[in-house]
């Protein structure tokens, strides 16, 4: 079953690095108390997640934040060494990344997808969504192949 909207999201452990290494963190305890706009992507450092998913998320952090958002997460299959040099290499201070890298968040909120035909295994789809309190208050799940849902500026627009 896919999340839906006014759903509570599944806890689930993510990853996020931080300067003393790897922290785990609680899903249910990092969503709690605020509001957050969370993009995923089939991939750190892949075409179109580099070249606009992420950027798009840079450049309207300050527009999203004065729409009432938090904090701007982005997440994907990959480890949180991979997701901080994405951050370090094309993100900024303003995106917290948290990796799912055994797909457990992915799959319990039933977005996977195959891509073992890139040579890349189980990912995530490329979506959107803002929570508020874990509760799932926007869903943008891309169709495959697609960006235009999922972005910060379709984002935005629902704010």
């Amino acid at each position: 079953m896919t999340i839906s909207v006014g759903d509570k999201l599944p806890d689930v452990t993510l990853v996020k690095a931080t300067a003393e290494g790897p922290q785990q963190v609680s899903a249910a305890e990092f969503f709690a108390g605020k509001r957050v706009a969370l993009f995923s992507v089939p991939g750190a450092f892949t075409p179109t997640c580099s070249a606009k998913h992420l950027p798009g998320f840079v450049e309207k952090a300050p527009d999203l934040k004065a729409k009432g958002v938090d904090e701007i997460v982005g997440t994907a299959v990959n480890d949180a060494f991979v997701m901080s040099a994405w951050n370090a290499a094309a993100g900024s201070s303003d995106i917290t990344m948290l990796a799912d890298g055994n797909g457990d968040f992915v799959e319990a909120l039933g977005l996977t997808m195959d891509a073992s035909g890139f040579g890349m295994g189980k990912r995530g789809q490329r979506f959107s969504m803002v929570v508020n309190d874990g509760v799932v208050e926007q869903l943008n799940v891309e169709a495959p192949g697609d960006f235009k849902v999922s972005s910060a500026e379709y984002m935005l627009g629902q704010l």
